[in-house]
This record gives C-alpha cells, structure tokens and sequence, in this order.
C-alpha cells in the first residue's frame, strides 16, 4: 500500500524528476560536444555534424568540383550534410531515448 491514501510520494517523484532532468541535460551537452559524419558521392563530400545537429565541418574533394556542373556538387553537399544529421539523429536516440522513456514511467506525468 502507498502511504498517504494511495498518493505517491511527492518528495520521491520530484527527486526522481529532478535526476531524470540533470541527466537529461548532461546527456545533451554530450550531444553538443560530440561529432559526426556523414558522406555522399562514395567520399567525395564529407559532412561533420555534433550530436545536435549543428553543422561543424565540409570537406570536399578536388574530384567533385566540375565549374561545369555546380548542381551535381550542390547535391552532393545536401546529401552529405543529410547523412551526418541522420547519423546525429541516431546518437541522439541513443543517448536520449532511455531518458525519456523514463519520463513515461512516472506516475502522475501525462507521457
């Protein structure tokens, strides 16, 4: 039986939200600081993204540049940085995705 006529402990769960919170947060500044990379055109554009999403970094190789054909480097570039915010998308399920499941776990929270 729970104390106080079937209410949760209230001092509990704020604990509990609290932790979940700090662990949250630092789980996000891990993100931010972390990075990742997405290519396209077999390596030819390379993208580096942090976890969030943020674009850091393009490098593109020499092979790529036709001054002829800008459309199929503009593409490559698009492609490239969307297969790093993918990738950043699946470290951000990673980290995050067992903190907020948490959040669903807890009595009282409409998740």
């Amino acid at each position: 039986m729970i104390p106080g006529g079937g209410q949760p402990n209230m001092q509990q769960l704020l604990q509990q939200a609290q932790k979940m919170q700090q662990d949250l947060a630092e789980a996000q500044e891990e993100l931010a600081r972390a990075e990742v990379d997405g290519q396209a055109g077999g390596g030819l554009v390379k993208a580096t993204v942090t976890g969030s999403g943020e674009l850091r970094g393009l490098v593109i190789d020499p092979k790529a540049v036709d001054p002829e054909d800008t459309e199929t480097l503009a593409d490559l570039v698009v492609a490239a940085v969307q297969a790093a915010n993918e990738n950043a998308q699946q470290l951000q399920q990673q980290k995050l995705g067992p903190l907020t499941e948490g959040l669903g776990g807890m009595p009282g929270l409409p998740f």
